[in-house]
């Protein structure tokens, strides 16, 4: 199920975390991503992505740093 939800309703500091696969990124950042097959990408409500990350916990921590409030979609 796609269902659209406006995560700004959370507040301004509310950021998402969602796998992507590195074969859908662009050349250069693949190559950066070295052997890794997924990585991780922190968005704001906006949907503009904030950052790219190794892992999960990196994304959840990098966040948090920052005074936001991660959380997971799919």
């Amino acid at each position: 199920m796609n269902t659209k939800f406006d995560l700004s309703a959370f507040g301004d500091n509310m950021v998402y975390v969602k796998s992507v696969a590195v074969a859908d990124l662009p050349e250069e950042v693949q190559e950066a991503a070295g052997d890794r097959t997924q990585i991780f990408a922190v968005h704001n409500a906006q949907g503009e992505q904030l950052a790219l990350v190794a892992d999960r916990t990196l994304a959840f921590v990098l966040a948090r740093q920052h005074d936001m409030q991660p959380m997971t979609v799919h």
